[in-house]
């Protein structure tokens, strides 16, 4: 878990910790492939924006290809590193930075 940098966990509020928790109590009942879907996903490592790949770099993960988004609520999402059957928190977005979607014709 990056405790520090622009997606830090560490100034992750109360609030938001519980809508987390809510969110991960369900996903602990299914399957990656119930998981897996339109709101949480794999992203690769070359789809993320330049700040999200220089603190990979940082924390000496710039050897993985892909990092998992979960959504949790509007924009705000949880970003880890799929490991078999383990989901290891890496980022809170609660701004959409890591990966930005941008609409079409805007």
């Amino acid at each position: 878990m990056d405790m520090s940098g622009p997606f830090s966990c560490a100034d992750i509020t109360l609030d938001e910790w519980r809508l987390i928790l809510d969110k991960m109590r369900l996903w602990e009942k299914m399957t990656w492939h119930e998981i897996a879907g339109r709101r949480d996903h794999a992203i690769e490592v070359d789809n993320i924006s330049p700040e999200a790949k220089k603190r990979l770099i940082e924390l000496q993960l710039d050897d993985i290809d892909e990092v998992f988004s979960l959504h949790i609520d509007g924009i705000k999402r949880l970003f880890g590193i799929r490991d078999r059957h383990i989901f290891k928190v890496l980022w809170w977005d609660r701004e959409h930075k890591v990966c930005p979607s941008y609409l079409k014709h805007t």
